[in-house]
């Protein structure tokens, strides 16, 4: 067993996300516990208590590493496009490409739980930018539309791709035909787009 001052922190924090992230591409979470994740990085789950604050934190920080490699894959898929509604269809494709290359890390985003505890500054940050991001391209769209339309325009929209997402990734749509989930999300995003130019 390796001893805590055998890595500094910022070390055992890389190591056990690596660990993470590595069983998260085979394995759903709740496979996984804090003695796993310990005895996977030759350290005393104790140790990964000390470097974390407990195991539900480290957790969160797998989310948050998900969670910024999700921002950057779509920030460079919305690089390349046209126009807004173009920069809009990107997100939502790099949305459902995530998530289908990577199920069980993109499960746990949203099946993870503070059980009561604050969700820390750093990690609200990532989710404001998330959203954030698709407030503005709204806003870009529908520049008349009040802040109050923009936010609830957001949420439906995110709320169709992710349950798309969540329904073609769990292979849960009950179609005797396959079905694409990118078509689904351009039939979503068509018929928001045509309401707005109406």
């Amino acid at each position: 067993m390796a001893r805590r001052n055998d890595h500094t922190r910022e070390e055992l924090v890389s190591m056990t996300l690596e660990q993470v992230k590595l069983f998260l591409s085979e394995h759903p979470h709740h496979e996984l516990s804090l003695r796993k994740v310990a005895a996977m990085i030759g350290y005393v789950p104790s140790t990964l208590v000390n470097v974390f604050g407990n195991y539900n934190l480290l957790l969160l920080h797998s989310v948050a590493q998900t969670l910024d490699e999700l921002f950057a894959e779509a920030a460079v898929q919305m690089d390349s496009a046209t126009s807004s509604e173009d920069a809009l269809r990107k997100l939502a494709y790099s949305y459902l490409n995530f998530a289908s290359k990577n199920p069980y890390r993109w499960q746990l985003i949203f099946q993870h739980t503070m059980n009561g505890e604050q969700l820390p500054d750093w990690q609200s940050d990532r989710i404001n930018n998330m959203t954030g991001m698709l407030e503005k391209l709204i806003r870009d769209i529908n520049p008349t539309n009040s802040d109050e339309s923009i936010l609830e325009a957001s949420r439906v929209i995110w709320a169709g791709v992710h349950g798309i997402t969540l329904l073609s990734v769990d292979d849960k749509l009950f179609t005797s035909t396959p079905v694409n989930g990118k078509a689904l999300i351009d039939n979503l995003l068509n018929t928001y787009l045509a309401a707005w130019q109406q």
